[in-house]
């Protein structure tokens, strides 16, 4: 029997226990998932094998039958109102954050995560340890920000004042740097890199601006106020990945070979598809018109065709002439 299979059966019994009646033993067996094996005698090992890692398993018999559940006060434990389980899938979040690695944000979640674990017992720690070897998060492509702490902390502290911020930024388009007059909204964390939403007094408009590119940042002692209505969810929802811009409606069609894979995401909340005869899909979004849809659509390469917007197939055929002509804009 495959490790894995031991671990996962056993993070699906403690989820099960938690209830407030507990369970029997054929209830536990009913309550795994379809793929993992549900023999009773395995359920029993897995039983005892919990007891051995802490976990306070009591059983009880009611109306002639033989009833398991964790002790009364250790399935909430009240300083911080975490069950066991909740426990353990916390200390797989801070994977998460990695990117945030020396900043005070990471700092405090790492700090969280490592009292959060002080309540289970020793040997459930290392039942936790155990769960982290088959369960893992994958970051993909993403910056650092461990030289960047010391501007995080000042944004977050504008944040919470309601305090204007005066700042030199690197706009990478225009290879320029100018000084910005900014109001801050939220820190938001997209697409592998952190971003400040602020309403820029320059441009006289809400406006993205990448962390690392801020060369220096000071907080003022002017408050502000953020607009009644405005919606930071709202503002960044037409956004396929972070760029934000006029939203435009596009149909795409996939080929079978990648009908599939695309089928299996999320890549936009406004997405709908559609099945098409010979495998192949049709994919309807709402997004903003920007280079970062442009780039989106070729990562699909020869498998995909724009149907609409004609000036969002014709952008796209010019970028792929710009790549086999090995022209650099």
């Amino acid at each position: 029997m495959p490790r894995n299979d031991q671990v996962t059966r056993q993070w699906h019994l403690l989820r099960r226990l938690e209830g407030s009646t507990g369970a029997t033993i054929q209830e536990l067996a009913d309550s795994l998932p379809r793929e993992l094996p549900k023999h009773l005698r395995t359920i029993r090992r897995d039983l005892a094998a919990l007891e051995a890692a802490g976990f306070p398993l009591l059983t009880e018999r009611t109306e002639g039958q033989v009833r398991w559940r964790l002790m009364d006060g250790y399935r909430r434990i009240p300083a911080i109102a975490f069950s066991p389980t909740e426990l353990m899938a916390l200390t797989f979040s801070r994977d998460l954050l990695k990117p945030l690695d020396g900043t005070q944000i990471k700092g405090a979640l790492d700090s969280a995560l490592d009292k959060a674990a002080t309540a289970l017992p020793p040997q459930g720690q290392g039942y936790v340890r155990q769960l982290r070897g088959f369960f893992s998060v994958g970051l993909g492509s993403h910056k650092l920000y461990r030289q960047h702490q010391e501007t995080i902390d000042r944004i977050t502290d504008a944040i919470a004042h309601l305090r204007t911020l005066q700042m030199r930024y690197y706009a990478a388009s225009r290879n320029a740097t100018t000084r910005r007059e900014v109001d801050p909204y939220r820190l938001w964390y997209a697409g592998g890199a952190l971003y400040l939403i602020a309403y820029c007094h320059l441009r006289r408009q809400v406006r993205l601006f990448a962390v690392d590119r801020i060369r220096s940042l000071t907080v003022t002692d002017r408050p502000y106020q953020i607009p009644l209505g405005f919606d930071v969810e709202t503002y960044v929802q037409d956004a396929l990945v972070v760029m934000t811009g006029r939203p435009v409606t596009v149909e795409l069609l996939f080929g079978k070979s990648a009908a599939p894979w695309v089928r299996d995401r999320v890549w936009h909340p406004s997405q709908t598809l559609t099945p098409l005869r010979g495998g192949r899909l049709r994919m309807t979004l709402s997004v903003a018109d920007t280079p970062e849809l442009v780039g989106w659509i070729l990562s699909f390469g020869g498998k995909v065709r724009v149907l609409e917007p004609a000036a969002l197939a014709a952008r796209v055929q010019d970028e792929a002439r710009r790549i086999l002509s090995g022209t650099l804009a």
